[in-house]
């Protein structure tokens, strides 16, 4: 039986959960199964008239037999489809509900929990790509854990990161450019060391909230470091693999994470790190790779940063550290079977 994903529009969007669902599906297609992806309308997670349409017409014309998998973005436009769902034996894939996404206005985030909890209700399974999300759901949501597995990122086989040779610290931050992710935070932490030598490149979309994208330009210029922040917008592939090659240290004051998959990813290279323990990015660090900071305490992940840019015997240690976790993280092949298990519980 085919697989068929549901994800919003356009599949080749560049961010970790999208990336996520990418390798799932060429994972199963490796592994022989046939994968379909449906892209669907609308805007999402709150959803529009024409996701809502698009959310029926979409599961209307799968064939009965069809194994199907919704990404959490896409499920709330599904509300009204709730009982097909359940009867179909519908599978989420949840990277971290919506209704925690930082930036929601509180009315907007009441709607989305409650449509979130009636929904998880009806999926025969869910999966979650981190343990944290996964201990959430029940607690929050009122999901039952019976129906919850976990199948966490992988990381790519990387080469180890060789840094920039100086002069000074080269911070690499990756994520889109939105309120969870903490670019603010991590800005006004880097303007308290302007006496330090260092330059931070931010790489993510900066299309998906433009109002936020164009703060976070004025905060720049507003806090005097404008001339060492580098916006550099959407990288991936060889591009985004030299930023992390000819960087010094990763940084990422997020909110909350899903997983952290940027920050895998720059442990999986031997980046030190420094973030915020906003979701389960912190159980993703190994002790002693990353300076972590409360979230939004821009005066600790400044103290933080501060050593970990002035010693450089310190950020050796630390990149060690990271090298050594960073290769026992698990790789993207592996993955895919256990997401085809989680499949196969749903539809056994």
């Amino acid at each position: 039986m085919t697989v068929h994903l549901l994800v919003p529009a356009p599949f080749d969007a560049i961010s970790g959960g999208y990336n996520y669902d990418r390798r799932m599906v060429e994972g199963l297609r490796a592994l022989g199964e046939t994968v379909e992806v449906v892209e669907l309308p609308g805007s999402h997670p709150t959803p529009d008239d024409a996701a809502t349409e698009g959310a029926r017409a979409a599961l209307h014309d799968l064939p009965s037999d069809a194994r199907i998998v919704i990404d959490g973005l896409g499920l709330p436009a599904f509300l009204p489809l709730a009982q097909d769902l359940a009867e179909r034996r519908a599978v989420a894939l949840i990277h971290h509900p919506t209704a925690l996404e930082h930036g929601v206005p509180d009315a907007a985030r009441t709607v989305l929990k409650a449509k979130e909890r009636a929904l998880f209700g009806a999926m025969a399974r869910i999966i979650c790509t981190s343990p944290l999300t996964a201990r959430r759901l029940p607690e929050e949501f009122g999901a039952d854990p019976a129906r919850i597995g976990v199948v966490e990122p992988g990381t790519e086989e990387a080469p180890r990161a060789a840094g920039s040779g100086g002069p000074g610290c080269a911070i690499l931050s990756v994520g889109t450019l939105v309120p969870r992710k903490g670019h603010d935070v991590l800005m006004r932490a880097l303007a308290r060391l302007t006496d330090l030598e260092w330059t931070l490149s931010i790489v993510g979309d900066d299309r998906r909230d433009t109002t936020h994208a164009q703060g976070l330009r004025a905060l720049a210029e507003e806090l005097g470091i404008a001339a060492r922040v580098t916006f550099a917008g959407e990288a991936s592939g060889d591009a985004l693999e030299a930023l992390y090659h000819r960087a010094d240290l990763f940084a990422l004051a997020t909110r909350w994470e899903g997983y952290g998959m940027a920050a895998a990813e720059a442990m999986a290279r031997g980046l030190p790190l420094a973030i915020t323990a906003g979701g389960a990015i912190a159980e993703v660090v190994v002790p002693g790779s990353a300076i972590v900071s409360p979230v939004d305490d821009v005066v600790s992940l400044s103290k933080g940063m501060r050593r970990a840019i002035f010693d450089t015997d310190l950020r050796a240690e630390m990149a060690e550290a990271a090298w050594t976790g960073g290769q026992a993280l698990p790789r993207w092949p592996d993955r895919a079977e256990a997401f085809r298990a989680e499949i196969d519980k749903a539809y056994a």
